[in-house]
C-alpha cells in the first residue's frame, strides 16, 4: 500500500508563503498547524504498520485530521483573500 502525504504543504502546495504566514503570525493557526501535524504522523504511523490499531480508532484519527485540514483550509483561504494591508 503507498501511503499519500498528508501534509499541509503537500494539500496546499500554492499557498506555501500563506502557511508560513500563518504559521509565524496566528498562534491559533499555529497551534491547529502543530496538532494536524501530530495526527499526520500518528496515521502514517498505524498505517505503515509500525503499530497495530482498532480500525475505528484508525478512522477516528483521519475524521480529526480533516476536521483541522477544513479549519486550517479556512484560514488560508481567508488569508488569501484579505486586502493588502
Amino acid at each position: 500500500m503507498s501511503l499519500e502525504k498528508h501534509d499541509l504543504i503537500h494539500e496546499f502546495p500554492d499557498s506555501k508563503e500563506a502557511i508560513h504566514q500563518l504559521k509565524t503570525t496566528n498562534n491559533h493557526f499555529a497551534k491547529l498547524f502543530e496538532e494536524y501535524h501530530e495526527l499526520d504522523h500518528a496515521v502514517h504511523h498505524f498505517e505503515g504498520g509500525a503499530e497495530n490499531t482498532s480500525d475505528e480508532h484508525l478512522e477516528d484519527l483521519k475524521k480529526q485530521r480533516l476536521n483541522l485540514k477544513d479549519q486550517l483550509s479556512g484560514m488560508i483561504r481567508e488569508y488569501e483573500s484579505a486586502p493588502e494591508k
